[in-house]
This record gives structure tokens, sequence and C-alpha cells, in this order.
């Protein structure tokens, strides 16, 4: 018997879900080509033009990090929307309109799939409790008129436990975008970028850092399990 549509939406969503990681490498491709040929707007832009634009591209994926550390309650899906943030940040560091289109448009495909499979999963658990609850609170777009204070305060430890890899992702993406940019394609030498452009060298070397400070005190003390221990996250 055929599946009906939804189900067949639901399926392509549990399938990406699952191999979410390697959504990226999908576009490879694609960016190099873009950083290669950008078009409109980046045909136009100067060296001075690039690194702002670039700056730019962090600024907004800085914006998402954010977004994902206070992931505010009044929408569904509030981790998905910081990270199309994050990805709009990389697409604008580019410079090309066209790459921008489709890696938006790409992710968007990805994510109606996946959140249809998500939602789908939770009704089945929560059954009419969840359907009320989404019933009144919007998927993406927020909606601020219903917002009610939580009745735990904002953990800043929760945080450090369980973002310090998408710190390290976006301070590596930015890293080998220039990096590719002014090495690759420039002909740029490693001193000449290095005096130019080393803010992207710190940035990585920053995020590396956090990482391995952040990570070696999750495994070896509770500081950054506030609560029960039964909340606490598993070792990574």
């Amino acid at each position: 018997m055929p599946r009906r549509m939804t189900e067949s939406i639901e399926a392509q969503g549990e399938w990406l879900f699952r191999h979410r990681s390697g959504m990226g490498v999908v576009l490879l491709p694609c960016l190099a080509a873009a950083l290669l040929w950008p078009g409109t707007p980046g045909n136009v832009f100067g060296d001075a033009m690039t690194d702002d634009v670039t700056v730019l591209g962090m600024v907004v994926s800085i914006l998402g990090l954010v977004m994902r550390w206070f992931a505010y309650s009044r929408i569904r899906h509030p981790l998905y929307l910081a990270n199309g943030v994050v990805v709009t940040g990389l697409c604008i560091a580019t410079g090309s309109l066209w790459f921008t289109l489709l890696a938006l448009a790409l992710y968007a495909l990805a994510v109606e799939r996946i959140v249809a499979a998500e939602e789908r999963f939770l009704a089945d658990i929560y059954g009419q409790a969840y359907a009320q609850w989404a019933s009144q609170t919007p998927a993406f777009v927020p909606d601020f008129s219903r917002w009610r204070r939580p009745n735990l305060p904002l953990s800043g430890r929760t945080i450090l436990r369980r973002e310090y890899n998408g710190v390290l992702g976006v301070a590596l993406a930015f890293f080998v975008l220039e990096a590719a940019r002014d090495l690759l394609i420039e002909q740029q030498s490693w001193s000449a970028w290095i005096d130019d452009d080393g803010i992207w060298l710190w940035a990585l070397g920053l995020g590396a850092l956090s990482l391995v400070v952040l990570r070696t005190i999750k495994r070896r003390s509770r500081w950054l399990h506030p609560g029960r221990p039964t909340d606490a996250d598993p070792p990574g």
C-alpha cells in the first residue's frame, strides 16, 4: 500500500536526523564553487569589503550560538531556528547570494522533515498533552505575548556543559573558510595571512582551548552538573 505523503516526509526526517552530522558534507562542493565563483555580490568586493562581510557573518553566527544558549521556550523548535541563524552567518561570509539561497533552502527542507518526524514521535508519546501544547506554541516564530517566567533560573554551567562543541565548530568553519579563500584561492603566503588575518587563528585556538578545558572539567568533576546526578549528561 503506498505511503501517505506525511509518512514519506516523516521517514525522510528520521533518516536525515540519523545522518545529520554529515549533512554539511553535501554542500562542500557547492561551497568550493561559491568561493571560486561567488557571483553577486561577492564578485565586486575588494579585500577590505570581503573581510568586513566575513566578520558580519561571524557576528550573525555568534548570535545563533547565543540563541542556542538561551533557547527560549516560546517556540517548539528553538535549536533548529538558532542553528539556521548560525548557517546564515556562514553563508553571509561567502559573499555569494546563490550559495546562501541554496544552502538555506536545503536547510529548510531538511529541518521541515526532521521536525515532522520529531513531532510525530512526541505526539505518540505524550498524546493530547503534546497536541495541546503544540497548538498554543508556534513552531519557529516566537509569540512573546505568551512568554512566562520559567520555573528554573538560567544555568550558566549547563550552557558550558552542552555548548562548547558549537563554539569550536563555528570557529573552525570560519577558519577553514578564510584559509581556503586566502591561502588556496588568492595564493597568499602563510606568514602574510597570519599578519593580516591572525584573528581567525586566535578564534580557532580559543575555541579548541575552551573545548579541552570544559571537556576535562566535565569528565573529572561534577562542577558542570548542577542538580541531581541523574540529570547529568553522559561523558563526552
